[in-house]
């Protein structure tokens, strides 16, 4: 069986290094923003050429202190994709926002900014972009209306680490870049983790305070904030990683590659050009049969995973926020979508038999 991920196989070559780490960390006494977060929000701002990096939680806090930190009032609007997972909507909904739901390019997945304009009202505050899938969206064209309307930019890059559009890397374009370190991202940590990337320093304090209660100084609270500060233990992890997410980055990019060379036409692949540096978090491919696809592949020792089964907008949970409305190109998305095995896990072998199932389907 070629698993669609396995995470004991991704973590293997990091085991010992995890163990003696874990040796420090228990060791030193110290439990929460001690060294190694520091050291990891220094590495990875470095790594990601941020000015900042503040690590908090999870992915969806990330997103949420973000909005937070932006003090927007009550039913003000945040632009979104239609597609995107539901953690980006929760993050607006939380802060007591109005996401209104813009549809994506059906090529590349990612917000469609020639709709975006038209979804603008004298509430709009901010655009929240999704670099979907690890790759980055057509940043020239959203930040010209963002400076045109004088909006925040916020960048979703849960599934980014390392994209880059025109060699400038995902979550440096806007003032908030959010990642997610969730185990099966490129960067993954052994739990949930999460960090915010700003080149604002006023407004990385603001996120310190934010994750830390709203307290900068222990006992003393200027903001009302949250508990979602980045594990000391989950940042030793990372730091361990991070060193290694070149790598990991160009083994999914290679593997990849394997793919698109070699699929036949009957699937509809990622598009690539030559502005884009992608990282393939999720190969996925769409296909009109995608669900006789995936018992194929399975009746052949292949798993895959659907991302996602269904828009925000068909969520029952969000059902009372859309109803009677329809993006009808991210229920194409949605319907015809089928992600591939493109693991750290995974070796050439592996996707050389998984083309040929595909290519004989």
């Amino acid at each position: 069986m070629i698993p669609y991920e396995n995470l004991l196989e991704v973590n293997k070559s990091f085991t010992d290094a995890f163990r003696q780490q874990f040796d420090d960390f228990l060791s030193s006494g110290w439990y929460i923003l001690g060294k190694q977060v520091n050291q990891f929000e220094e590495q990875f701002a470095k790594w990601n050429e941020s000015a900042h990096c503040v690590g908090v939680a999870n992915g969806l806090d990330a997103l949420s202190l973000s909005l937070q930190a932006c003090a927007f009032a009550p039913g003000d609007e945040v632009i979104v994709p239609s597609n995107t997972y539901i953690a980006t909507i929760l993050s607006i909904l939380n802060n007591n926002l109005t996401p209104v739901l813009v549809e994506p390019d059906i090529r590349t997945y990612n917000i469609n900014p020639e709709l975006i304009e038209q979804a603008i009202t004298p509430k709009t505050r901010a655009i929240m972009v999704v670099h979907l899938y690890g790759k980055c969206c057509d940043m020239d064209a959203i930040l010209a209306i963002k400076n045109k309307y004088n909006l925040v930019l916020i960048e979703d890059c849960a599934q980014a680490h390392g994209a880059a559009y025109k060699n400038q890397k995902a979550g440096t374009f806007g003032e908030f870049g959010a990642f997610s370190f969730y185990p099966t991202k490129n960067l993954g940590a052994l739990g949930d983790a999460g960090a915010v990337t700003t080149s604002n320093s006023q407004t990385a304090n603001i996120i310190r305070q934010l994750r830390n209660y709203g307290s900068s100084v222990k006992y003393y609270n200027e903001r009302i904030g949250a508990n979602s500060r980045l594990d000391e233990l989950q940042a030793a992890f990372l730091n361990i990683k991070l060193q290694a997410l070149d790598d990991i980055n160009n083994h999914k990019r290679r593997l990849a590659a394997m793919y698109l060379q070699k699929l036949k036409s009957d699937y509809i692949l990622p598009v690539t050009g030559d502005d884009y540096h992608d990282v393939y978090h999720i190969f996925n491919i769409r296909h009109e049969k995608r669900d006789k696809l995936k018992a194929y592949l399975l009746e052949n020792s292949i798993g895959t995973e659907i991302h996602y089964p269904l828009p925000p907008h068909q969520q029952k949970a969000l059902l009372p926020l859309f109803e009677g409305r329809h993006f009808p190109v991210a229920e194409e998305i949605h319907q015809t979508t089928l992600s591939l095995p493109c693991s750290y896990c995974h070796t050439e072998a592996d996707i050389s038999y998984i083309i040929g199932k595909l290519n004989s389907f």
